[in-house]
């Protein structure tokens, strides 16, 4: 995949699994969240009965407010997951189930992206030789970087966005995620009833690579960080009138707060062409994701490639042809990611 390709890190390939993986089940997530979670005992082989107390515990945790954590009709693992929650199960027993059903097929799937699998690979199944698995030296690399704490808010907003479709019970080109920009967070709506899904900084913030879309300076998405990301409309929102569903997701971006308010930042105006050819890139990577933001961005913006472009285009065209909106570029921070 280009997102690889642009910038073949361990942060992307790990992004890579968590936005672009077929997501049957939650499994993948709560995997990742235990690795998150096991990662500072700097321990390279963990068994299953070391897995499974954080793996089950991250998926008791979401079946609390999203009973639906599989497409199947029925899971064995699961039940038992909602059994534990409702006080029918014991921690024992829990565990127990989770190291015989848990892990079935999760181990086996989580490096695959797009029916091949990713050319790292963060852990090795040593389950017939050792009972579990081993963690390779990407993993602990990865724990190293700037992003990892980043990567953790970004897996429970993908979590919640996939889960929040699955318990709407209804296709998926009929999920529209909408925008709150005074609390800016993601939200859908059922029965005419608002949804909260998740944060929208956390959910738009792997599609960019952890980066500030303008500069590619790194953000952060730590509440009270210096470097907290602000997410901006690309074109303007002072152009609402004169740009259609100028609140949707096609037009959300993530900023460092120098690009977004800063003494040279971009404020009120209109970025240039090269900046929107970079919107539609960016909007791409959510269109080869899966539901439900590739679906949202479809709805918002087109079917096809080439529609998508025309109605970024456009937009652009009628907030340029305003005399108030002069056209800005930043210099850049970092090398082109995306």
């Amino acid at each position: 995949m280009h997102f690889y390709q642009a910038d073949p890190s361990l942060e992307n390939y790990w992004r890579g699994v968590i936005l672009f993986g077929n997501n049957v089940a939650s499994y993948k997530f709560a995997l990742a969240h235990a690795l998150y979670d096991l990662h500072s005992q700097e321990k390279e082989r963990i068994t299953m009965d070391e897995l499974a107390p954080p793996f089950s515990q991250h998926l008791c945790r979401h079946l609390e407010h999203a009973p639906k954590q599989i497409t199947v009709r029925s899971s064995q693992f699961i039940d038992a997951c909602s059994r534990f929650n409702r006080g029918e199960m014991s921690e024992d027993d829990l565990l127990n189930v989770t190291v015989k059903r848990g892990f079935a097929n999760v181990i086996d799937a989580f490096h695959n992206v797009n029916r091949a699998e990713i050319d790292v690979r963060f852990f090795v199944d040593e389950r017939k030789s050792h009972k579990g698995i081993r963690l390779t030296d990407a993993f602990f690399k990865l724990t190293e970087t700037q992003q990892f704490q980043n990567l953790i808010h970004e897996t429970d907003a993908r979590w919640r966005l996939v889960e929040r479709a699955w318990e709407m019970g209804v296709s998926s080109h009929l999920l529209a995620v909408e925008y709150d920009d005074t609390q800016q967070i993601l939200f859908t709506r059922k029965n005419d009833r608002r949804v909260d899904i998740t944060s929208c900084r956390n959910s738009l913030n792997g599609y960019q690579k952890g980066r500030c879309f303008y500069c590619f300076r790194p953000v952060s998405l730590a509440s009270g960080d210096i470097d907290l990301t602000d997410v901006d409309h690309f074109i303007p929102w002072s152009a609402r009138d004169y740009v259609a569903n100028i609140n949707g997701v096609w037009n959300l971006v993530l900023a460092c707060q120098n690009c977004n308010r800063g003494k040279e930042g971009k404020f009120a105006h209109v970025p240039s062409q090269l900046l929107l050819e970079r919107l539609h890139k960016r909007n791409e990577y959510f269109i080869n994701s899966h539901l439900p933001l590739r679906e949202t961005l479809i709805k918002q913006t087109g079917k096809s490639d080439i529609a998508r472009r025309s109605f970024l285009n456009t937009a652009w065209q009628s907030a340029r042809n305003n005399k108030l909106f002069h056209i800005w570029h930043p210099q850049a921070c970092g090398d082109e990611l995306f």
